[in-house]
């Protein structure tokens, strides 16, 4: 059985349109966190999981079932 990497399942382009459907992009993102937009494009597109990439997402509405999120979120997601 082929083993799927967390984040692989993540739907970039959905996301994508929920921060613009927020008048938010990838860029405004990287600057509200104080980090490079290579590592919120990459968060979003599944090459990575960075934790504040995640949930600066999550705070701002975005839909849980876009992000396919690491073990660690989910349980934070639920509480």
């Amino acid at each position: 059985m082929k083993r799927v990497r967390v984040g692989g399942q993540r739907k970039p382009w959905r996301i994508k349109e929920y921060l613009d459907g927020i008048n938010m992009d990838m860029a405004m993102v990287a600057a509200t966190l104080k980090i490079t937009r290579p590592v919120v494009y990459d968060t979003v597109s599944g090459r990575r999981n960075n934790r504040k990439v995640l949930k600066e997402l999550l705070r701002l509405g975005c839909p849980v079932n876009l992000l396919d999120l690491p073990d660690d979120l989910k349980q934070l997601d639920a509480a």
